[in-house]
């Protein structure tokens, strides 16, 4: 989350929980039926429609990831707030009959993490989680039954502005956790630009991608080092799984905050070992960063494989699976408040399997209607295993799912 955002969302939230439970979504009047859900007024393709699964009524807080552990059983990561000790981990199951509109249903599976972020399944058939100063695995149990906590990697920086632990996995057993920046622009109390950014100094540096290599029977952790510098909060991160770029790791940067509405640009860069990205120096295709021009060579630095518009804010990155609507793609929940934000979107992966071209809109007319609907905050997708796009928005407690349209009249 970039800096602006994070104080709008503490006021915002703060402010939030003061509030009674509504009776759905903040701001969101439902507009007829999807399929047996909810109808949202929230663009998408046509054929298909929005539907909403669940919201604050059914107890979210803030919901930043999901993803679907086993058939039909979700997992959730709620953060409940930027305060220490207040998120879960939920597990939501669609109900199969009932009268519409329906509502997921919810477990609680863990309580009083601290700030949780990162949701991925490991190659151990395992569930990884990262909290801001740790990353933990669990096998999935049966419904209803208890999670075995094993800690995999623990004493990292939960501090500074960006806490959160985002978690990706490659090829060989190898586990990218994202350690963020621990400030917007590596401005010190005295309002300066200090050279080498403190933040990069030393054996364990910040505003880095880190690399674990896990292996044997019982994945046990043989490694930790820094893989990528220069990367200012790497919360949209992922691997590519199959095809000519099997095992590129890619990080869609949350860069500076700049008031100008169309500066400075993010960024979507291809990983590789040992290459420095940038941050705080450094800005778009290499450019100098203010407070940073002629005291850094950018030309040093990586360029990025594309720039995105300035602010749109990527929160989570994921490669669309075989037999989907959704293959071939990586899709982005974008969830910036600027014009080109508050959307999910799809980029086509091109004969050397990389993201190229024009976005595909998933979620997108997203702009706040006032007693139709908020501004769109999704922070975290996923597609489940009957191809289905799953989204979050955490300031507006959702969960949605894409699905057909079976043409059900909108409610006036």
């Amino acid at each position: 989350m970039k800096t602006g955002d994070l104080r709008l969302w503490l006021a915002a939230l703060g402010c939030a929980m003061l509030l009674p439970t509504a009776g759905h979504a903040r701001g969101y009047t439902p507009q007829g039926l999807c399929a047996d859900y909810a109808r949202l007024d929230i663009g998408s393709p046509a054929g298909t429609c929005v539907a909403l699964l669940a919201d604050e009524a059914q107890g979210l807080r803030a919901p930043r990831r999901i993803l679907e552990v086993a058939p039909g059983r979700y997992w959730v990561v709620d953060m409940g707030s930027w305060e220490p000790r207040r998120g879960r981990l939920l597990e939501m199951v669609l109900p199969a009959e009932g009268p519409a509109p329906r509502r997921a249903r919810f477990s609680v599976l863990a309580e009083q993490l601290d700030r949780p972020l990162g949701l991925v399944a490991g190659p151990d058939g395992k569930i990884y989680i990262g909290e801001s100063g740790t990353v933990w695995r669990t096998p999935i149990p049966a419904p209803g039954g208890a999670l075995q906590r094993e800690t995999v990697i623990d004493g990292l920086p939960g501090d500074g502005t960006h806490p959160l632990k985002e978690l990706a996995f490659g090829p060989g057993g190898r586990l990218y956790v994202n350690v963020g920046s621990d400030s917007d622009a590596c401005r010190d109390a005295a309002k300066q630009y200090p050279v080498p950014c403190p933040d990069l100094a030393g054996p364990k540096p910040r505003a880095t991608v880190y690399e674990a290599v896990l292996s044997g029977p019982d994945y046990k952790l043989q490694s930790f080092k820094p893989f990528a510098t220069g990367l200012r909060n790497s919360v949209a991160l992922t691997v590519l799984p199959d095809g000519p770029a099997r095992g590129t790791v890619l990080q869609g940067e949350n860069s500076i905050d700049y008031e100008d509405v169309g500066q400075p640009p993010e960024e979507l860069n291809r990983l590789q070992a040992g290459r420095d990205y940038g941050w705080p120096y450094c800005v778009g295709n290499r450019r100098p960063a203010r407070g940073y021009e002629n005291r850094h060579d950018c030309k040093a630095t990586e360029a990025p494989l594309m720039l995105w518009p300035a602010h749109v804010a990527p929160l989570q990155m994921i490669t669309g699976p075989a037999n989907s609507r959704f293959a071939g793609q990586l899709l982005v929940a974008w969830r910036g408040h600027q014009a080109p934000g508050h959307r999910v979107v799809g980029y086509k992966l091109d004969a050397r399997g990389l993201p190229s071209g024009k976005p595909i809109e998933w979620l997108a007319g997203w702009n706040p209607k006032p007693g139709v609907r908020p501004m769109g905050r999704p922070t975290g997708i996923t597609v489940d295993r009957q191809g289905r796009l799953l989204a979050v928005e955490d300031f507006n407690r959702t969960i949605l799912m894409l699905l057909p349209d079976t043409g059900a009249a909108p409610r006036k």
